[in-house]
């Protein structure tokens, strides 16, 4: 064990000799706690502390703290997998006179984005991400996907060296030399670290409240979709890992443009028949975009929590289908509404429609995908909620 460490090369610039003696001194009350049961008891409780995982959670909006809620847990319950710690970074804000991240630390609940909903204490706000991050070994990333540059790039290149990354972002990134990139391969080209990718049918107060769901991991290394796994999976967040990551984050991107189309039926009290029609047709543009443009995924990752679930959730009960309806219903603008109805969360359907579009319409493609090319441009004015329909009536999935 000694030599073990000893051959390992500090990176701080103490010797690895100080270093082993330090933390050999930390565990000396363990050691004596321990010395009626044996040293190997002893020394596999240092084996222990030496394998933990950190974690850390970057984002603490609505969804980012009701995830906290279950990483949190299991962080506590796992310590031979996991550092009971969880550090959360929270973009510093003031609400009634107090930093958020005080209230967090002090009350444990996210008064803004999860009120009513207490976080395991446990869970450690931080206000700057490079306390948060830089020591993780698994770090969450949960930030509106326009974010992810700003907000991460004081951890460029000086991550830990064999971290990975989990992206719970929904969208695509519009590349300033033209097309489109998943959120993933942003965070990876950034960050310099794997990341895999979690998706699914999961509202976040409904998981906030302990709703029974399922998720869906797209992980390209199976053990680390396992680390994954056991982070996330409770008796009420069913958890299944694929390996066809791409396909998983294609889904969770696709269906806030369907959810808009949803919503649009709603606002026209256009009925259920109409709406399910939309639903269809989007699933299958959603299939159809990843065959054209990731080729060989699975199709039945379309059929699982990330799709299908996801899709249905999506169109019923999320925020995009809510503010498309108040859009046609108000006439107000998609950007008054999401200042009124949404309480500092992003509306993501209209940015994924106006990314997607942006490809689409470079590839010459918009005529084979009506229904996302119709959102985009109700979103941006040129045409009418109610000239959906007529995408719907003459869509190439009829002929």
């Amino acid at each position: 064990f000694v030599l073990t460490r000893l051959s390992q090369p500090s990176r701080t610039g103490t010797s690895s000799f100080d270093q082993l003696l330090k933390m050999l001194l930390k565990h000396l009350v363990v050691c004596k706690s321990l010395h009626n049961k044996g040293f190997w008891q002893f020394s596999r409780h240092i084996s222990n502390k030496m394998s933990q995982k950190k974690v850390c959670i970057v984002g603490s909006g609505n969804w980012g703290s009701a995830i906290a809620r279950l990483v949190g847990v299991n962080a506590a319950r796992l310590p031979d997998k996991f550092h009971p710690e969880v550090k959360m970074w929270v973009f510093q804000e003031q609400v009634e006179g107090r930093n958020l991240t005080d209230i967090i630390n002090t009350e444990h609940e996210n008064v803004k984005y999860l009120p009513g909903r207490k976080l395991p204490e446990n869970i450690v706000a931080v206000p700057d991400i490079k306390d948060a991050a830089l020591d993780a070994d698994l770090i969450i990333f949960v930030i509106p996907h326009q974010f992810i540059k700003r907000s991460c790039s004081p951890l460029s290149g000086k991550l830990k060296p064999g971290s990975q990354g989990l992206s719970l972002i929904k969208g695509f990134a519009i590349l300033p030399e033209g097309g489109v990139k998943l959120i993933s391969e942003v965070i990876e080209s950034e960050m310099g670290i794997p990341v895999s990718v979690l998706m699914g049918a999961n509202l976040a107060n409904e998981v906030a409240d302990e709703k029974f769901c399922e998720t869906t991991i797209g992980a390209t290394d199976a053990t680390v979709g396992e680390d994954f796994k056991l982070l996330f999976q409770t008796p009420n967040f069913r958890v299944t890992v694929v390996d066809d990551r791409h396909t998983v984050e294609i889904c969770g991107a696709l269906k806030n443009i369907v959810a808009c189309a949803a919503g649009f039926c709603d606002g026209l009290k256009m009925g259920d028949n109409t709406k399910a029609a939309a639903i269809r047709l989007g699933l299958k543009e959603m299939i159809w975009y990843g065959e054209r443009f990731y080729p060989g995924g699975n199709l039945a990752t379309y059929l699982e929590s990330c799709g299908l679930a996801d899709l249905i959730t999506t169109c019923y009960g999320g925020r995009n289908r809510k503010v498309s309806e108040a859009f046609v219903r108000t006439k107000k603008t998609l950007g008054e509404l999401e200042t009124e109805m949404l309480n500092g969360q992003k509306l993501q359907g209209p940015e994924t429609a106006a990314e997607v579009n942006f490809l689409l319409k470079k590839e010459g493609l918009e005529d084979q995908f009506p229904l996302f090319t119709t959102v985009h441009r109700i979103c941006i004015g040129e045409l009418k909620p109610e000239d959906l329909v007529e995408s719907l009536r003459s869509h190439p999935a009829h002929l």
